[in-house]
């Protein structure tokens, strides 16, 4: 049977060495993994028979070939390198830590590539070898470049994140190191495509939902800007060849507008740079922005998209982290950093602290009053029945129906109260006009007459 040499990391994040008997290279790391080890390195013996890289399966999603996200994936793991060290893979790519910068979807991407290789008879060198060469994104490509480099320097694929910390968050981190523990790194990256495609889902339906009523206020400013300094001013030397005629008070007030428009317009962008800079030195200040933040979950159909938003994000974030082997405290903390309100921070600071004196956590975020009954009376029948982890996934779900509700209803009521107010003032706008010229042609016909 053929042996195999190999380096890894033990759950302490210690390198290892050693040697292992199988039948090809998949088994080798399945080997090393039952040791709760995360091999990045191995390689045949010279005097073994030339192993064979077979797919093999370890809880990950099962690549297709309907699939063109994972094509990648699967024409390396038919190729995957036996006895050839994966650092002949790798061009030079320059790779600063911290200075990457890829999207949300990019991020997806890669960690779902990393979760169908490793799988597929790779080590982790291997799989991010391949990827550099892959991967056709410079940033995508200097990012994998710079972990790869880390992991060949003897650092752990945890400890390489970190060196991007706008890319990968402390959740995304702490479940990485949770699988080199655990020795089911493949599981957990598993995992995670599935939480970031979900969280990306939501994100996606939020933004599309605010991107026609944005159209709207953008289109309506537009158009009574063009009135203002286009037509009233022609209008207005029109009115004033004719002479001796009154105009009427809307078209006079309308005059006024666009004199005032023409000359002050400096001020008007003063004035908005100052209300800026004053909103800005407001929220800067910890009370003055846990005050904002506060305030943006009452605004009116878009608060509620807002908290819903977070009620679906908490509960499926908890969910995975706990079914990952991440402590309840853990949890919360790394709850709190992704938040991003600092009022909603606070109360889960407050609800921590709770839990550290020996509350429930459905009976400490209860006292907070941010979440809705429903919710809190779910979160402790997971509590009472032991399954608290596939419970807040199904909590996830059900919230995640509501934000579709809410967006749909924030979606059916924003763009006509947009559209009515735009009509209000570009109606305004006809009436000083029109109002105008039948006072001009009645004054013209009387002036005939004699």
């Amino acid at each position: 049977m053929p042996r195999y040499s190999y380096r890894a990391r033990d759950p302490r994040g210690q390198l290892v060495e050693g040697q292992v008997e199988a039948g090809d290279r998949a088994a080798a790391i399945q080997l090393i993994e039952q040791k709760r080890c995360v091999p990045f390195k191995i390689e045949a013996d010279g005097g073994g028979t030339k192993p064979t890289a077979s797919p093999r399966t370890n809880g990950a999603a099962k690549p297709t070939s309907d699939s063109p996200s994972t094509a990648l994936a699967i024409r390396e793991a038919s190729l995957a390198p036996t006895a050839r060290p994966a650092t002949a893979l790798v061009p030079v790519v320059p790779a600063a830590p911290g200075g990457v910068k890829i999207s949300h979807g990019q991020r997806l991407f890669f960690t779902e590539q990393l979760a169908y290789l490793l799988p597929a008879g790779m080590t982790l060198d291997e799989a991010l070898g391949i990827l550099v060469k892959r991967l056709k994104q410079p940033a995508l490509q200097r990012l994998t470049a710079g972990l790869h480099r880390s992991l060949v320097d003897g650092r752990s694929f945890s400890q390489a994140l970190r060196d991007y910390p706008r890319i990968f968050s402390s959740l995304y981190v702490n479940l990485v190191m949770a699988g080199e523990a655990s020795g089911a790194l493949s599981d957990i990256l598993g995992r995670l495509v599935k939480h970031l495609g979900s969280m990306k889902q939501l994100r996606d339906r939020v933004q599309q939902a605010l991107i026609y009523p944005a159209f709207l206020v953008v289109a309506g400013i537009g158009l009574i800007t063009l009135f203002i300094t286009v037509m009233v001013p022609q209008l207005n030397a029109f009115f004033q060849n004719t002479g001796g005629t009154t105009l009427p008070l809307a078209t006079r007030v309308l005059i006024g507008v666009n004199e005032v428009f023409v000359r002050y317009w400096w001020l008007g962008v003063a004035a908005g740079f100052a209300a800026f800079a004053l909103f800005r030195m407001l929220t800067s200040s910890p009370a003055g922005r846990l005050a904002w933040d506060r305030m943006r979950l009452g605004v009116p159909a878009l608060g509620s998209v807002v908290r819903y938003s977070f009620y679906a994000q908490f509960a499926r974030t908890m969910g995975t982290l706990l079914q990952n082997g991440v402590t309840l405290l853990r949890t919360m903390e790394l709850l709190e950093d992704m938040s991003g309100n600092t009022y909603l921070r606070a109360c889960m600071s407050r609800a921590r602290a709770a839990l550290v004196d020996g509350a429930s956590l459905s009976g400490a975020l209860g006292r907070e009053q941010v979440f809705p009954e429903l919710y809190l009376d779910m979160m402790a029948v997971g509590e009472q029945s032991g399954r608290f982890a596939e419970t807040m996934q199904m909590v996830a779900d059900v919230y995640e129906r509501e934000l579709d509700g809410r967006i749909k209803i924030a979606t059916a009521i924003i763009p006509p109260i947009i559209v009515v107010i735009i009509a209000v003032l570009v109606g305004a706008v006809v009436f000083s006009i029109i109002s105008a010229v039948f006072s001009v042609t009645n004054s013209i016909q009387v002036r005939s007459s004699f």
